[in-house]
């Protein structure tokens, strides 16, 4: 079962890639996801996207093992293979 960071921090970031491409789309089509849904549906999904990209600043450094001193990985996280024998 996903821990609740950890299930915080993968919606954060589906949303933060989605605003993402939203500007990608903005950018070559001008054309985006807020004229799909809708000026009130949009307001709340770029509110969402917005509070999410501020999250992740906040703890980026915290779970990206390459922000990190040293590249080490938070405690009890294992990449897989590590640690074990063949």
């Amino acid at each position: 079962m996903m821990g609740h960071g950890k299930g915080l921090h993968m919606v954060t970031w589906i949303l933060v890639v989605v605003g993402g491409l939203n500007w990608l789309l903005e950018g070559v089509f001008s054309w985006g996801v807020g004229d799909l849904l809708g000026s009130g549906i949009a307001k709340i999904v770029y509110i969402l996207v917005g509070l999410s990209a501020i999250y992740e600043i906040v703890i980026h450094s915290k779970s990206c093992r390459y922000c990190r001193p040293s590249g080490d990985l938070p405690q009890g996280d294992k990449p897989s293979g590590m640690g074990q024998q063949s």
